[in-house]
């Protein structure tokens, strides 16, 4: 059906990322986006090796390489820095694809920029927020307004909500869908200039959940020619309600003392807080799955479709899946409601699981069983609080749940080391 007219609500990475998979199967669709002007806001996130997997089938390896870090080892520490466990990431791993750590607005740029050169220059209309649509005669009507105020009405054939997390597209959608519910949870997110901790290449997970727990990696090299890496870091904590906003600002002080013992022998901590150069807050939100994305020619991808907590690495990664998953099925399909059903026949229920996992932690649990196994004092031996063959059973049925079974896996191999044991592994430097 390449001569569908097809809009995308949303130039984020969901809406952008689409777009392309949609050229790819020779549909020409347009963006409309409610900022006047695309910036590379944000701090990182971690693709997974599926992430990378799609962004190859892109054509962008190369430059998406030149932009991120590779990840090579993934390593768990109680919150007095003592170490719980270690895997290797990506190809590392045994994967067929690498797994990377990037600055959310960087890749977001470089999917804008290829829109642009691929599409044409008028493919992404800046400075329009939908407001409404309308299914009509086989058609969607969507109503729009320019940031002057201006109202306006363009048709298509198809429309593609990628709107995010507060989606109006969703909100019509279902009206009546229960409001979101924060958890009780807070993000603290920033990055921080430094010279590179360990090999240059290691995602950090510490603390005890039950009190804050903190991700770190590092997300560019050698960043604007400094010599140094910008590295992201996550602080989750409990705090009162604040809005559900990525780009609402917050500061260190509620947070920094949680880690006031933590000695990992990598990174100090706390200085690396201190040396902040911005911090965001974001309240994480429970968003219900819907049953439903699909409204006549309007379909749900992305954050509107199923906003989950950013833990992981997995949201943006099922964004970019949604729009390769859905110009599939229309160039396949003979008609576009056949095509948005089988869509969301393959990626619905799928999708929802994931959403449902990343409320329980996750892998990350094994921090929360140390902390209750050890009463949230130091241990002597981690393999007599939480043996290695245990670890290694938690995630690789997490591993498996997103959809990237860990090689070696199903023949029994050890997938999980601890960097200290020398039984297990070499030291991490």
């Amino acid at each position: 059906m390449p001569e569908l007219d097809i809009a995308i609500i949303g130039a984020g990475p969901a809406g952008l990322a689409a777009a392309l998979r949609l050229h790819q199967q020779g549909f020409r669709p347009r963006i409309y986006e409610t900022v006047p002007e695309l910036k590379p806001l944000g701090v990182g996130i971690d693709v997974k090796v599926y992430g990378t997997k799609e962004i190859e089938e892109l054509g962008l390896l190369d430059e998406f390489r030149a932009m991120s870090v590779d990840a090579r080892t993934s390593v768990f520490y109680n919150k007095y820095g003592q170490e719980i466990y270690a895997e290797l990431c990506g190809v590392h791993m045994g994967y067929l694809h690498e797994q990377r750590f990037v600055h959310r607005g960087f890749l977001q740029m470089l999917f804008h920029k290829t829109v642009l050169e691929r599409l044409g220059e008028d493919a992404v209309v800046q400075g329009m927020r939908c407001v409404r649509y309308t299914n009509h005669d086989g058609k969607v009507t969507l109503d729009l307004q320019d940031t002057a105020g201006n109202s306006s009405q363009v048709t298509a054939d198809l429309v593609i909500a990628a709107d995010g997390i507060k989606s109006a597209i969703r909100q019509q959608m279902h009206p009546d869908h229960s409001e979101p519910v924060y958890s009780g949870i807070t993000m603290w997110r920033g990055t921080t200039l430094m010279e590179p901790f360990a090999d240059g290449s290691t995602i950090l997970h510490i603390g005890a959940p039950q009190t804050s727990s903190m991700i770190v990696y590092p997300i560019a090299n050698d960043f604007e020619g400094t010599g140094k890496t910008l590295v992201n870091w996550v602080v989750e904590a409990t705090r009162g309600e604040s809005v559900e906003d990525w780009n609402q600002t917050g500061t260190i002080d509620e947070v920094i003392h949680y880690y006031d013992e933590c000695d990992v022998p990598l990174l100090d901590v706390q200085e690396m807080m201190r040396n902040a150069r911005e911090v965001y807050l974001f309240p994480l939100i429970r968003h219900e799955p819907l049953d439903n994305w699909i409204d006549g020619r309007v379909v749900l991808i992305g954050d509107a479709a199923h906003a989950m907590y950013p833990r992981g690495g997995n949201g943006a990664c099922q964004a970019i899946v949604d729009g390769s998953s859905l110009a599939r099925h229309l160039a396949g399909a003979q008609d576009v409601p056949a095509a948005l059903q089988a869509f969301q026949a393959e990626r619905l229920a799928a999708v929802n699981g994931i959403v449902m996992a990343h409320r329980g932690e996750g892998y990350e649990v094994i921090r929360r069983m140390v902390e209750d196994r050890t009463g949230g004092e130091r241990f002597t031996d981690i393999e007599e609080v939480l043996p290695l063959a245990e670890a290694d059973a938690i995630f690789s049925e997490y591993h498996a749940r997103v959809g990237q079974p860990r090689t070696g896996h199903e023949a029994g191999e050890p997938t999980g080391f601890r960097t200290g044991n020398a039984a297990h592994g070499a030291a991490v430097r």
